[in-house]
């Protein structure tokens, strides 16, 4: 299965492919320059950055613990009254003087307090078991991701070649009729064939021209993709012919998944228990939370006791001022529950609910897919070896007609639609036998993407 060493197996071959055209640039090769594809390396990023979220998760269970100290100058004047406090407002508190004055002091302020969540009915347990199938998930979607980039470029490399062997194809096409165009042309000269013919070879040559170039523009496209898949510039490409001549070494026999191994279905998965987790957590949020708090406060004053009666009772000092006189401490357990998070909280969860319907969904849907998928693909591999083996047949045969009808041609016993027809089969028949072993190696490639398990395709060359 593809727990196997898979990396082994991509990279056992020669060094890293540079980019220079002259190089041969394998399967393998391929396979790891697109290991280093931006889209690999931005899922890896966030599954790095999940993984930093589980530590923070974990890390919200420590205390709150602050410290605060502050020195501050001024007058102490107050008096009896009612009072509101409001936003972004500050008061100044101070001991009740019979009259206003400008006598300043210096004044401290130190606490220390110190709040832990005792009892929250497993909110702490579910804030990390959240983050941690967040970060499950991401390593998931990394694994499709390297898997479904990794297959694609086995595809592109595949398509890429299957363009250049019918490149060649047209090129050989295109020069069999120049030559058998100048032939024609000659015997029309001489009089030997009708003028028509001439007119037809010009045409038949027109036609191959331009399905060469078609051919080129093709081999164009497939090289710009293969470049994408593995994050490079365009470039010419030379690739391992193996794929057009040799068959795969094994053909495997497996007819089943399993979707606990299969990169896309164990993504599909973690999608699920990722959003259950989540809705557990948005619904302990409505809990009540059980805290225990503790405070210590420190407080110095240039103000004497008596400044309430004795206006001159006070030092401006600053160390006088500033120095702990009174200290207090606070012990306790306190009780929070917002009742009405309730409500707010049950639409929240019945909504995360419905995306873990939709995600199972989509599980259910993706293994309905592979599994037919994964029919098709041996009835495909049966079709793509029984066309192997006939192509050497349908390419003699045509090779035979096209000289036969060409020799009768010359000796004026066959006229020029005749050839133009066998011309026509033996072009196809070539072009049939350079893609056929390249069609059994996409029908096995077919097959190991539905499988899950790429391995199947990387140990068979």
């Amino acid at each position: 299965m593809w727990i196997w060493p898979i990396w082994i197996i991509l990279f056992w071959h020669v060094p890293v492919f540079a980019q220079n055209a002259d190089k041969l640039l394998t399967l393998p090769d391929a396979l790891k320059i697109a290991s280093a594809n931006y889209l690999i390396q931005s899922k890896i990023d966030y599954a790095g950055s999940s993984a930093e979220s589980v530590q923070a998760a974990k890390k919200d269970a420590l205390p709150d613990f602050i410290f605060a100290a502050q020195n501050a100058y001024g007058t102490s004047n107050g008096m009896n009254g009612l009072g509101s406090g409001l936003p972004g407002i500050v008061t100044i508190t101070a001991s009740t003087s019979g009259s206003q004055n400008l006598n300043a002091s210096f004044g401290a302020l130190y606490t220390s307090n110190l709040n832990l969540n005792i009892f929250s009915f497993g909110l702490q347990r579910a804030h990390v078991a959240a983050a941690r199938g967040q970060y499950y998930q991401d390593k998931a979607d990394l694994e499709q991701t390297r898997f479904e980039v990794l297959s694609t470029v086995i595809g592109l490399y595949l398509n890429l070649l299957t363009a250049q062997r019918l490149r060649i194809v047209m090129e050989n096409n295109l020069a069999r009729i120049s030559r058998l165009r100048d032939i024609i042309l000659a015997r029309t000269e001489n009089g030997l064939n009708p003028g028509v013919d001439s007119s037809i070879a010009n045409a038949e040559l027109s036609t191959a021209t331009i399905s060469l170039t078609d051919a080129k523009n093709y081999e164009e496209s497939q090289a710009g993709q293969l470049s994408i898949g593995m994050s490079q510039r365009q470039q010419f490409y030379i690739l391992d012919t193996s794929f057009v001549v040799n068959l795969p070494k094994n053909i495997p026999t497996q007819n089943y998944i399993n979707l606990q191994l299969h990169p896309v279905m164990r993504f599909l998965d973690s999608r699920v228990k990722t959003s259950d987790l989540i809705a557990d957590y948005i619904h302990k949020t409505s809990l009540p939370r059980f805290t225990l708090f503790a405070a210590g406060q420190e407080r110095g004053s240039g103000f004497g006791s008596s400044f309430s009666s004795d206006p001159k009772d006070y030092s401006t000092d600053f160390f006088k001022g500033t120095d702990p006189a009174r200290a207090n401490y606070l012990l306790g357990i306190g009780l929070t529950w917002n009742i009405t998070d309730l409500t707010r909280v049950k639409s929240k969860v019945l909504s995360q609910r419905y995306i873990s319907a939709a995600y199972r969904n989509d599980y259910y849907q993706a293994e309905i897919k592979y599994v037919d998928q994964l029919k098709f693909a041996d009835q495909q591999i049966n079709n793509a070896l029984s066309k192997y083996k006939e192509v050497p047949i349908q390419l003699k045969s045509a090779s035979d007609a096209y000289n036969q009808k060409k020799a009768l041609y010359e000796n004026g016993l066959a006229n020029i639609v005749d050839v133009t027809q066998a011309l026509y089969f033996l072009n196809r028949a070539e072009a049939d036998s350079n893609i056929a072993c390249n069609s059994v190696w996409q029908s096995l490639l077919y097959k190991a993407v539905s499988v899950g398990d790429i391995s199947l395709f990387l140990m068979q060359f």
